[in-house]
């Protein structure tokens, strides 16, 4: 979907699936060397011996991709503003070998009382891989804005 969209554009109910983005080993543990370093996200045989039974993924890392998959995915004119998030979840761990895909729906439209030209967009987002496994549920809330006269 090339075409920006606007609040005008928007409706309950409305979906939204992004592309996949393939996660490999070297992604996984770049982003945790340098954001959650720690064993189950940095060394593959260590790994073995924690609670994930293997390499996992930061949930950060997840999220962070989610993050560009949902921006890629709901072009939304004027960005995707962030309001706030409600629920931010991980069910399962993200590994190396998924490829990710984010599946979004509007859930409510909430007009702004003191600016009319805005409402704030409840989202619920889910975050799977290629067998259709929830790695990532996620409900955020995003700022948009009508059509300019």
């Amino acid at each position: 979907m090339s075409e920006k969209l606007y609040l005008d554009d928007l409706y309950v109910g409305q979906k939204f699936v992004s592309e996949g983005y393939p996660l490999d080993e070297a992604q996984i543990i770049a982003f945790a060397q340098q954001f959650d370093p720690q064993v189950f996200h940095l060394d593959p045989e260590a790994a073995k011996n924690t609670f994930f039974q293997g390499l996992a993924a930061s949930g950060w890392h997840t999220a962070a991709i989610s993050m560009r998959l949902v921006t890629q995915s709901i072009p939304l004119a004027d960005g995707v503003i962030g309001g706030g998030m409600e629920e931010l979840a991980w069910p399962q761990p993200t590994r190396p070998g998924d490829v990710l895909q984010v599946e979004s729906e509007i859930v409510e439209i909430i007009p702004s009382q003191s600016k009319p030209n805005r409402a704030l967009v409840r989202v619920l987002a889910h975050t799977k891989n290629e067998r259709g496994e929830v790695l990532q549920r996620f409900r955020p809330k995003m700022v948009c804005f009508k059509r300019p006269a």
